[in-house]
């Protein structure tokens, strides 16, 4: 069975106000939209054409969530659990409502997660930077006596990356924090050789959120840029933030989210340095290859799997196993079941076979991204995973 999915934009303060109104070729609502939800997860099921939602065909056992993403400000600084992580914390918190303020945990799953640039430039902070590069950085700022602390701070033994971060976000520093924004802000506005790219990007961020001390732990880490059609993987326990632009984003079906920055929300500064991983360096960039039609995102977990698809006239049939999605992202495009089953599927939109479909076939002049279990998911002989 093949099926036609929608939803509303997310209102997000983030959000852009034209990015998504732009995709889909659309007037600008005057809002900001953020996120399209694609998936049965309870916080957003899709919309299914003809009436319903998405959790009423599937029982609320998809292993992945889609997304469509659009950042017009930096979103917070953030970490996921993993699997242990979360039910441990799913567990302790089982006393609390689920709209308790003081509750991390929305539900008992990990968030692993793969974001692919559709704007030109998709620009995110990801992982941390090994601290002998970021010893660098600080040399492009002047020698101030919260830079110096800082400094100190990254240079004592054990790991100070945990220990610098709880340092920044447990309220302490606050005197060094404003300090090190003020010189961050200046270096934006002149040439700081390497790493001018990299603090021009952080003095933004420092300007939409004045004073935060996330824009110091934005300091320490990775500074991404994108081009189209590129993606990055991020891991449980991985520190990120995207900072601006358009992309189809996948993940497991969780929505348990630990701040650490760039945000009016509660910052539980414990319990994120209790998941976070500082292991340094480089997040890989996944290019797109420039063979075929087809390029596909390998990632390192069994929740999910993303292919996009560029078609220019000649159909493309794939097998497929498991509850299988289809968004487009350009063009038209028609998805088609081996069983006959047929939809045109419009930009923003997602075409759903269900798990008794063998294959599908994509026709048109266009680009889809096509979204699947991964191959060792629990939708492909193990238990179901359901939702918390």
């Amino acid at each position: 069975m093949l099926l036609s999915l929608t939803n509303a934009p997310r209102d997000y303060a983030w959000g852009s106000d034209s990015l998504l109104a732009g995709l889909e070729g659309r007037a600008p609502s005057g809002q900001p939209e953020a996120e399209v939800w694609f998936g049965d997860h309870p916080g957003d099921p899709s919309d299914v054409a003809g009436g319903g939602t998405l959790d009423q065909v599937t029982g609320g056992t998809l292993p992945y969530l889609l997304k469509l993403l659009a950042a017009g400000r930096p979103l917070s600084i953030q970490v996921h659990p993993t699997i242990a992580q979360a039910r441990d914390g799913w567990a302790r918190e089982s006393g609390l409502a689920p709209d308790d303020l003081q509750r991390n945990y929305r539900d008992d799953n990990h968030k692993p997660e793969l974001i692919v640039a559709l704007s030109d430039t998709f620009e995110s902070l990801s992982g941390l930077r090994p601290v002998p590069d970021t010893l660098r950085l600080l040399d492009a700022l002047g020698d101030t006596d919260g830079v110096g602390e800082l400094r100190r701070r990254l240079s004592a033994p054990g790991d100070a990356l945990r220990n610098v971060i709880g340092w920044l976000l447990g309220g302490e520093a606050r005197v060094e924090v404003d300090d090190i924004i003020a010189e961050v802000t200046a270096a934006g506005e002149r040439d700081a050789g390497e790493w001018t790219t990299t603090l021009r990007a952080i003095a933004g961020v420092a300007a939409t959120y004045p004073g935060d001390p996330g824009v110091v732990v934005a300091l320490l880490m990775n500074h991404v840029v994108l081009r189209r059609g590129e993606g990055v993987f991020l891991r449980a326990g991985l520190l990120h933030a995207y900072l601006s632009g358009l992309g189809v984003e996948i993940m497991a079906a969780s929505d348990n989210v630990l701040r650490g920055g760039l945000t009016p929300k509660r910052i539980d500064v414990p319990e994120l340095l209790s998941i976070l991983d500082t292991v340094p360096g480089e997040v890989p960039v996944l290019r797109p290859s420039s063979d075929g039609a087809i390029t596909d995102y390998p990632v390192p977990v069994p929740d999910f799997a993303l292919e996009k698809i560029a078609l220019d006239g000649a159909p493309v049939t794939r097998a497929v196993s498991g509850p299988t999605m289809v968004l487009v992202t350009a063009g038209s495009v028609t998805v088609a079941t081996a069983s006959g089953d047929e939809r045109q599927v419009s930009v923003g939109s997602v075409a759903f076979a269900t798990s008794d479909e063998i294959s599908l076939t994509l026709s048109g002049d266009g680009e889809a991204f096509v979204a699947a279990p991964g191959r060792d998911t629990p939708m492909n002989g193990q238990e179901p995973s359901r939702h918390a």
